[in-house]
């Protein structure tokens, strides 16, 4: 992740970073409990790195998302991204606990996913730092304020309980 430019200064690029942090940290979890076999650890820590990633992409389509589309800028890269999103959602409303495949479906998704988290981290964030006007920072924060980070949930680790829309049995 870069540290260089200095956007994870501004305060909700550097929620969404952290976000992102996080995000791959729980991917890491799942990666373990997928190559122990342990299918209600996974299931557990899936369900909850779901409703994160779920929160996560709210937030971010909301706000620096919808403030650069408001200024009409990097609009391909956008509907990239957000089509990146919908293949995120399609992926996991189709997850099969069961299917001989899952574990493989699964860690294909998380490093397409730490793929997606790089170049947001070094592309459309930094650009969002430097573009973004006075009216697309309060849409910005408006975005944020509307759903808080998961981050400051009192417990943001695994949850056991199914997600809805996960697709995901629980073993």
């Amino acid at each position: 992740m870069c540290e260089y430019c200095g956007c994870r200064e501004v305060p909700p690029i550097g929620e969404l970073m952290d976000e992102h942090s996080a995000l791959m940290e729980e991917a890491h979890h799942l990666r373990e409990a997928l190559g122990h076999g342990d299918r209600a650890l996974t299931a557990s820590l899936l369900a909850g790195f779901v409703g994160h990633l779920e929160r996560h992409v709210r937030r971010e389509e909301a706000g620096v998302f919808t403030a650069l589309r408001e200024k009409g800028e990097f609009l391909d890269e956008l509907s990239e991204l957000e089509d990146e999103h919908r293949q995120f959602d399609e992926t996991i409303g189709s997850l099969d606990s069961g299917a001989s495949d899952f574990a493989d479906v699964v860690i294909k998704m998380l490093e397409d996913l730490g793929e997606h988290v790089e170049r947001e981290d070094l592309g459309i964030f930094p650009v969002s730092v430097v573009t973004l006007g006075a009216n697309g920072w309060n849409v910005v924060d408006q975005a944020h304020m509307e759903s808080p980070s998961f981050l400051l949930d009192v417990h943001s680790g695994p949850t056991t309980g199914a997600v809805a829309g996960a697709g995901v049995e629980h073993a």
